[in-house]
């Protein structure tokens, strides 16, 4: 970061900026009504998307993905711009990848183009018990509003629609920045035609600047830009001890099972502070936002007396160093188990990996661990699975300058760069495929949205504030080009 943001004793930044201040080409006080007086029409066409269920895994209809592509292209169309399509590359197994909406308008000679990307497809809703209400029907209360795609991230849709809506508002004829508004429809099904998609329509989505709405803020009340990501490899680790299963009672003792064994390996891959202990990773201790323990806690739900993992700040632990984990395991169920020594056992990690890894040392970094901590000579097999490369965003740039303003200037507080301890996989083909563009990731989520789970929610006074960080952001890039 460029400088450290002030702090109250819980240390969450809240320096007041000042709340008029003014750039070139950015009418603040003219930009903030022309939000406000289209605010609730902006919840209403939000809670309209919300109501339709477009999600991209096989096992849904694909029809109401179809629709939520059809809706999000007739609101961009209402809102003026004529060249809005709907778009699909195949998939690797040749079927039809997700409709994604791409809507463009040129810039006027000397102006800069910026790509606004968000998606319409939503997780399944999970548990219907588990809702307060229903998920695909979209519910305010006490200023948040609930349903699933209320945060993520229809709201990045209708934040890009309501910014651009009131710049061409306010500046009419003067608003000569190219536009391109990429709405994918697959992101939650890991995006698996993405980079095809880019490169086919590459010269339609290329730009000067790259604003991604999937991301959160720091609080509410409290904005932040996404400055860094973790990158991610995953794969499946097998240990095998007997050709097949003999009995425990016969022959236990002199041969450990492999569960056993493949939790002692599994034991190796942290030391005892609960740092990742895989020689050959990158892992630095050095970031400017501190998070408070208790916040931190009741934030990720940690249970009472549970003590925290790794080494050296909390933030540093989350988004600058690896974080492994074991999420899922092949071993027969506590209902089906019989007294035997079971002769393999499997387990699958994933890995966040620290901005600055490569993501294929870190894989071949597992490799070596592996055959070097084998328990008891046990056959330990290997399968690396998925590569994600980690980002840093150049926070000297002229856009995140410039966005750091709007957001301060929207919600009246010092903005935070912060870092987030997930990973977005198509980062790195943005940055791949379009080098010269600076990428900001911004978002409308707040800590309690509960994105991906039950009770999914969008905190409004904050959306308003998104709306309006991204219309200034537009007018000065505006009056920058």
């Amino acid at each position: 970061m460029n400088e450290d943001p002030e702090t109250t004793d819980s240390n969450i930044p809240t320096e007041a900026v000042a709340a008029t201040a003014s750039r070139p080409g950015a009418d603040v006080d003219a930009l903030r009504g022309s939000v406000k007086r289209d605010f609730r029409a902006t919840v209403a066409k939000l809670v309209d998307l919300v109501g339709i269920p477009g999600i991209a895994w096989d096992a849904f209809d694909p029809a109401e993905l179809d629709r939520s592509a059809a809706a999000v292209a007739a609101l961009i169309r209402s809102f003026g711009l004529e060249d809005v399509r709907v778009l699909r590359v195949p998939k690797a197994d040749g079927t039809a990848g997700g409709p994604a909406v791409v809507a463009r308008r040129p810039p006027l000679p000397g102006k800069a183009t910026i790509l606004l990307y968000a998606h319409h497809d939503v997780q399944p809703p999970g548990e219907a018990a588990l809702w307060d209400s229903p998920p695909f029907t979209a519910v305010e209360r006490d200023g948040r509003l609930f349903g699933r795609g209320s945060a993520d991230d229809k709201a990045g849709i209708l934040a890009h629609i309501g910014a651009l809506r009131a710049v061409s508002e306010v500046l009419g004829d003067d608003f000569g920045l190219g536009v391109t508004l990429f709405i994918e429809g697959e992101e939650e099904a890991g995006s698996p035609t993405f980079r095809t998609f880019l490169e086919t329509y590459q010269d339609e989505l290329r730009a000067d600047v790259i604003v991604v709405a999937d991301s959160g803020n720091w609080a509410v009340g409290v904005p932040s830009l996404t400055t860094s990501l973790r990158g991610l490899v995953d794969g499946t680790i097998e240990v095998r001890v007997l050709e097949h299963a003999v009995h425990s009672g016969m022959f236990g003792g002199p041969v450990l099972d492999a569960p056993t064994l493949l939790s002692r390996l599994i034991a190796t891959l942290h030391d005892d502070d609960g740092s990742v202990a895989i020689a050959g990773l990158v892992a630095v201790d050095h970031t400017d936002v501190d998070y408070p323990e208790e916040t931190f806690r009741a934030d990720a739900s940690v249970l009472k007396g549970v003590r925290l993992a790794g080494t050296g700040s909390l933030t540093s632990r989350l988004w600058t160093k690896p974080a492994l984990s074991i999420i899922g395991m092949d071993v027969p169920s506590v209902a089906l188990s019989s007294n035997t020594l079971l002769p393999w056992a499997r387990a699958k990690f994933s890995l966040r990996l620290a901005p600055g890894q490569d993501t294929g040392e870190a894989m071949e970094s597992v490799r070596r661990h592996l055959d070097q901590h084998a328990p008891f000579g046990a056959q330990v097999t290997f399968t690396p699975g998925e590569q994600g490369q980690a980002f840093a965003a150049d926070t000297e740039g002229s856009a995140a300058r410039d966005a750091l303003w709007a957001l301060g200037t929207s919600w009246g507080v010092r903005p935070v760069q912060s870092g987030m301890g997930g990973s977005i996989p198509f980062i790195p083909d943005l940055q791949e495929l379009f080098p010269a563009a600076q990428i900001l990731i911004t978002g409308v989520e707040d800590p309690d949205s509960r994105a991906h789970s039950a009770n999914e929610s969008l905190h409004l006074g904050d959306f308003e504030h998104a709306i309006l960080a991204e219309a200034l952001l537009l007018a000065t890039l505006n009056g920058e080009s």
